[in-house]
């Protein structure tokens, strides 16, 4: 039997407010958490999703005493949700390049602890020039994962994405950033923190549980870090440095992460001329995309910042 269409008709403004209530819900993980970030009663919200299941005529979440999860085709309308948002923005972008003013939301993705890289500010200081040239751009920044970064990027989510530089993307253009050295770990409850650099060597030192990264990683990188016995995970580098502080483990961090703690010493280098590897950051776009004025003064501030050769 086939299904009668879910969705008939112009999609209204009443429509669009049910649309961000639904998403707004998903990103608070639940009605509940939602309450203060809509600054609406849990009932208004639960009604606003019933009004849109019904509408939709399908079941986007289950909710209840059991606790609160989405389906899966409400995961797949919360995607859908996304994309329809960004092309929202996108037509708002456009509209306001014609009148050649700085207008609408800016959204940027970028990894996690790169904030502490402050000796080489090109994201920071291209953002401060993009508020100055705009002070009504309104800016929306999100730390993920590489991958879910460039799939931002590339559905339109994302206008500008910060990943490691690896292997290229199809349809991403890159803008080189950072080259980011790092190092072995070990924090100082461990039993080689206090051992005489003379007296370490490559055999011992990996002979000690480590943690390993449970996000994608370069080839060559991903082969450094399997010289190590891992026993424990980490899914961002602050999470990493969590386990590498409990004494337990040791394991590989960026050299402008793991300077604070190794300043107030809390962390030591293990043979940082045998165990180091260097990763390289870029600034990522959707090629051919069409223009986007506050993205593409972004990208022109960004690329002014570029270290004079």
């Amino acid at each position: 039997m086939k299904k009668r269409a879910a969705l008939t008709g112009q999609v209204s403004d009443f429509d669009l407010r049910l649309l961000r209530v639904f998403k707004t819900v998903v990103d608070c993980g639940g009605i509940s958490a939602a309450e203060v970030e809509l600054k609406v009663s849990r009932s208004a919200i639960s009604t606003s999703i019933a009004d849109l299941e019904k509408r939709l005529g399908m079941r986007l979440c289950q909710r209840g005493r059991a606790g609160f999860s989405v389906t899966q085709e409400g995961r797949e309308t919360y995607r859908a949700v996304l994309q329809l948002l960004a092309s929202l923005e996108g037509f708002k972008t456009q509209i306001n390049a014609i009148q050649d003013e700085l207008r609408g939301e800016f959204n940027i993705g970028i990894m996690d602890s790169l904030a502490t890289m402050y000796r080489s500010m090109r994201i920071t200081d291209s953002l401060t020039r993009l508020k100055q040239l705009g002070p009504e751009v309104s800016i929306n920044l999100s730390m993920n994962a590489p991958s879910e970064i460039e799939r931002a990027v590339l559905d339109g989510r994302l206008h500008v994405g910060v990943v490691k530089h690896s292997k290229p993307f199809p349809g991403l253009e890159y803008c080189p950033l950072y080259q980011e050295q790092s190092r072995l770990y070990c924090g100082h409850k461990h039993p080689l923190f206090n051992a005489a650099q003379q007296d370490l060597n490559p055999e011992q030192v990996v002979s000690h549980e480590a943690v390993m990264s449970a996000y994608v990683q370069a080839v060559d990188v991903k082969a450094i870090n399997e010289q190590l016995r891992g026993h424990a995970t980490a899914s961002t580098r602050e999470a990493a440095a969590f386990l590498i502080l409990t004494g337990c483990f040791i394991g590989y961090l960026p050299t402008h992460m793991a300077e604070r703690w190794v300043d107030e010493g809390r962390m030591r280098e293990l043979l940082p001329e045998h165990f180091h590897f260097e990763t390289k950051y870029s600034a990522i776009v959707h090629k051919g995309a069409a223009p986007h004025l506050v993205r593409d003064t972004f990208m022109d501030e960004l690329r002014k910042t570029e270290p004079a050769t």
